[in-house]
């Protein structure tokens, strides 16, 4: 990673949201099989929390969500609620063995998708606060 300081990164640099290579290899799978891809981390218990995969086409999105980046090249969105308690941490999208429930495309495949997180670093923070706040799914449609 460059940076603009000896421990600053530079803006364009901090990612919200990012994934393993499992989870790359999965979504290249699932991309073969669906086409287009969109996730989607809402609030709720159970699985309500978990990050769910859809058909781009299947799931809207709107000014109530917020667009965190993307992964595998698919966009990545967040219902704002949820958002409010996780926007001091990076997130990393994984896969794990198991089944959740729900109707995530990946649950036929054995496998589910994990959030694991990390506080941002201070300098990360900072880099994020001068950016500004990310973008509503209104604001920033999947395409």
């Amino acid at each position: 990673m460059t940076t603009t300081t000896a421990d600053k990164p530079a803006k364009n640099e901090v990612e919200r949201v990012t994934c393993t290579q499992a989870t790359k290899d999965l979504i290249d799978k699932l991309m073969a099989m669906h086409g287009p891809l969109l996730f989607h981390q809402s609030g709720g218990c159970c699985d309500g929390s978990a990050p769910m995969c859809y058909p781009r086409g299947d799931f809207k999105v709107g000014a109530q969500d917020v667009f965190m980046g993307e992964i595998g090249n698919q966009p990545f969105y967040m219902g704002k609620s949820q958002f409010e308690y996780w926007q001091h941490t990076h997130l990393m999208i994984d896969v794990v063995p198991g089944r959740g429930s729900g109707f995530s495309l990946e649950g036929p495949e054995g496998v589910r998708f994990l959030t694991r997180s990390r506080v941002f670093t201070d300098a990360e923070y900072e880099a994020l606060d001068e950016i500004g706040p990310p973008p509503s799914g209104a604001e920033r449609p999947p395409v």
